[in-house]
C-alpha cells in the first residue's frame, strides 16, 4: 500500500512540475500588442554632420531573403514585407506617395498603385457552361501583384549627434521596385527597376513592428520588420549621395567604376565617425 501512494505522490509531484515548466514558456505575444521601439530624441542643433544618401535592397541578395518570402502566408501567418506593406495600405493604416519624387507630398490612391504595380493573376475552378459542367480552371486577373517586387530603394539620414557621441542614421522613406514593362506586360530590355511609391518610414513603423520577420540566427528570438530595419539586418549598396548636382552615381560613373564609388561613399560615412576619435 505504502509502495502505491508513494508512486502516486512521485507521479503527481513530476505533472505538477512540467506544468510549472510549461507556464514558464512566454506566450506569443499579440500583433495588435507589438509596439516599435521608441528612438533616442534628437535635437536638430545636436546634428554636427549630417549626409543623405540613397541605397537599393535588392531582393536577390541571400541576406535579404526573409523580405521576399513566404511568397504565401505560411503557417505561422508570417507575410513578406510587400505584403504587410499593401496590406496596410488597403487598411488605411499607412499612406502611399508618388514615385516622381521622394518629397512625400503627392497622396496616391490605391487603385493608382495597383495600376503601376502589375496584375496578379490566380487560377481558380469554375463550373462548365456546357454539360457534363465539370470544373475547369480558369484566370482571374486582380489588381497589384505583390510577387513582382524586385528590390526597395532606401532614403535615410546619417549623422552624428555630439550630445551622445554617437554616428546615427534614421530612415526617411522606402520605395518597392518593379521591373518596368511595356504595354503588352513584358519586361523591358535592360531590366530597369522603377518605384511603385514611397511611404513615410517613420509612420510606417507602426505597422511594421506588428508582424514578424524570420530570423535564421535564432528561432527563439522573435524580430520585427522594425527591428529588422533598425538593427540593419539587410545588405544593400548606396546609389546617390546628396550632391550639388542631384545626380545618381550611374549618371556619372558605370559598372565596376559605380561599384566602387558605393564603397567609397560608404567609407567616407565610416571614417568621418572614426576621425571624431582619438587614440
Amino acid at each position: 500500500m505504502k509502495v502505491k501512494v508513494l508512486l502516486f505522490v512521485s507521479i503527481l509531484n513530476a505533472q505538477m512540475l512540467f506544468a510549472q515548466e510549461s507556464v514558464l514558456i512566454p506566450p506569443k505575444p499579440k500583433d495588435a500588442d507589438r509596439r516599435e521601439v521608441p528612438l533616442p530624441y534628437l535635437r536638430e542643433a545636436n546634428m554636427m554632420w549630417s549626409k543623405r544618401v540613397w541605397r537599393v535592397i535588392d531582393l536577390e541578395e541571400k541576406m535579404n531573403l526573409p523580405l521576399k518570402f513566404p511568397v504565401f502566408k505560411s503557417s505561422q501567418e508570417r507575410k513578406n514585407l510587400m505584403e504587410v506593406i499593401y496590406d496596410a495600405l488597403r487598411e488605411g493604416a499607412i499612406t502611399a506617395y508618388g514615385y516622381e519624387d521622394d518629397e512625400f507630398t503627392k497622396v496616391i490612391t490605391l487603385k493608382e498603385v495597383e495600376s503601376r504595380g502589375g496584375a496578379r493573376i490566380d487560377s481558380v475552378q469554375i463550373p462548365s457552361p456546357d454539360p457534363p459542367y465539370d470544373m475547369i480552371d480558369t484566370a482571374i486577373i486582380s489588381g497589384f501583384d505583390p510577387d513582382k517586387v524586385v528590390a526597395y530603394r532606401v532614403k535615410e539620414d546619417w549623422y552624428f549627434d555630439e550630445q551622445r557621441s554617437v554616428m546615427e542614421v534614421r530612415i526617411i522613406g522606402i520605395a518597392p521596385l518593379v521591373l518596368m514593362t511595356d504595354e503588352k506586360g513584358n519586361v523591358r530590355e535592360g531590366n530597369i527597376r522603377i518605384p511603385l511609391f514611397w511611404i513615410y518610414f517613420p509612420d510606417a513603423r507602426k505597422v511594421l513592428a506588428q508582424h514578424e520577420v524570420f530570423n535564421r540566427g535564432n528561432g527563439a528570438a522573435r524580430m520585427t520588420y522594425a527591428d529588422f530595419f533598425q538593427k540593419r539586418f539587410f545588405g544593400s549598396y548606396i546609389v546617390k549621395e546628396d550632391n550639388v548636382y542631384d545626380r545618381r552615381i550611374i549618371d556619372y560613373t558605370q559598372g565596376m567604376n559605380a561599384l566602387l564609388e558605393s564603397e567609397r561613399i560608404k567609407e567616407e560615412i565610416t571614417n568621418f565617425e572614426h576621425d571624431m576619435w582619438e587614440f
